[in-house]
């Protein structure tokens, strides 16, 4: 995160917000925004929307609401643009998705997402095995493909009048990738997108249009996508923001809950077995072996950075870790999550804890991709470019500088995002220490 000090400028005009994917997440994140800009909704789980930010010492009261806090784009300032492979407008993918009700919650805003119609689509089956397009950019050259991105991405600013740009990758997980030299320089990224090299992803190509546009970006699956030198390079050259990767919505988000609290007291873990099904877009993507491997190892690091095993191996050095994803059409977006966990207390007693979380995916995501949105315009407008790393707290597989590893604790990313538009605003930092409330009137004894 590069950034010197300054107040972000002002949330002025429409800023536009482009999805690659027009399926469950998105729709459900779209009809979730105009509903609650007619009254007919409540933006629960965003953190922009319904947070507060405490300000200052406990005593003096000061805990506004983050959106009167920064200066954020209001819900009425959004407009929004997608790409799809299946043509559907979002009216009819929410439908299909049936994620929301159609008839308390699609049909009183129908005409408005009947007029969001998906601009076809940089893609490549191979890379997503389970989908099928139709609507798609024409031709095999990457280059070519890259290209339109980008007459898109001026073409829809030009026409929606939109002062700014943010893009959240809202499509499917890709088959696994792993970063190579075509990653390393943005020349050797360039050489390999007009060798239509395999190493270089759909998603790789949204990412970089976007870069090379000037567009913040945020990455919500575990695709290689931005993450990696020659994107950062870009964002950097061109004074981008960027954040990633993969939404934490469900299971994800409950294990950054809990493995912090067995951390903090020391208990210590002998194994950890997780299982989901799921029955949306999603779950038919991830029901191929090679798509399930990028989510897989997107899921399995979570536990490694919050428990430390190097520094408490007494406690974390052998336990087992298995995580499984079925496909389960019948289910459809509400997701269940298995957990059983085998912990051990005092004396080596064992324990276990059991979770069962029946969640609803696209319900869990859409308030994330607002929330990502909006700061990032925001981080745009304070000068920040490069790696966003305070906006972790949404991310199951947050990136980080080299050298340092990644922060997966929920409890500690939530409080570096609050610092950090607490310095942003020129607020200082609050550490929780306290000291103040209670030695106070020691020191003014000794005075005395």
């Amino acid at each position: 995160m590069t950034a010197n000090r300054k107040s972000p400028a002002p949330a002025r005009g429409k800023l536009g917000v482009l999805l690659p994917g027009l399926g469950a997440v998105s729709t459900t994140f779209i009809a979730g925004v105009e509903l609650a800009r007619r009254g007919l909704g409540r933006p629960i789980g965003s953190i922009t929307q319904l947070a507060t930010i405490r300000l200052g010492k406990r005593n003096e009261g000061r805990s506004p609401k983050i959106k009167d806090f920064v200066p954020l784009a209001g819900l009425d300032d959004l407009v929004f643009g997608a790409w799809d492979p299946i043509p559907d407008n979002a009216y009819e993918s929410a439908v299909k998705a049936g994620v929301l009700d159609r008839h308390t919650h699609l049909e009183p805003i129908a005409d408005f997402l009947k007029g969001i119609e998906p601009m076809p689509a940089a893609f490549d089956q191979h890379y997503v095995k389970r989908l099928e397009g139709t609507n798609v950019i024409p031709g095999t050259s990457k280059r070519q493909w890259a290209e339109t991105l980008r007459a898109d991405i001026r073409r829809f600013r030009e026409e929606k009048g939109c002062d700014r740009l943010v893009m959240v990758w809202c499509g499917s997980t890709e088959v696994f990738i792993k970063q190579g030299p075509t990653h390393e320089t943005l020349a050797a990224f360039e050489a390999a997108i007009d060798a239509n090299d395999p190493s270089i992803a759909p998603s790789m190509l949204y990412a970089y249009a976007a870069l090379k546009e000037g567009v913040a970006y945020a990455n919500g699956a575990p695709n290689l996508s931005v993450d990696f030198p020659a994107l950062l390079d870009l964002a950097a050259q061109n004074q981008v923001p960027v954040a990633g990767k993969d939404f934490k919505t469900g299971q994800t988000l409950m294990k950054t809950v809990i493995a912090p609290g067995l951390k903090a007291r020391m208990l210590g873990l002998d194994g950890w077995f997780s299982t989901n099904i799921l029955g949306n877009r999603d779950g038919a993507v991830l029901d191929d072996p090679e798509s399930f491997k990028t989510k897989e190892e997107s899921k399995l690091s979570v536990l490694e950075y919050i428990l430390q095993p190097e520094l408490h191996p007494e406690l974390y050095k052998d336990y087992y870790h298995k995580v499984r994803i079925n496909y389960y059409p019948p289910r459809g977006d509400a997701k269940e999550g298995w957990d059983n966990i085998d912990i051990r207390g005092w004396l080596d007693y064992p324990m276990q804890i059991k979770v069962d979380f029946l969640c609803r995916d696209s319900i869990l995501a859409a308030p994330i991709v607002l929330d990502l949105a909006l700061f990032l315009d925001l981080s745009a407008r304070a000068g920040f470019s490069g790696i966003q790393e305070w906006l972790s707290f949404f991310l199951k597989s947050p990136m980080h500088a080299p050298g340092i590893y990644p922060e997966h604790d929920l409890f500690i990313q939530h409080t570096k995002l609050k610092n950090t538009l607490r310095w942003m605003m020129g607020e200082d930092q609050i550490t929780h220490l306290g000291l103040e409330y209670y030695q106070a009137p020691a020191v003014e004894a000794e005075i005395r």
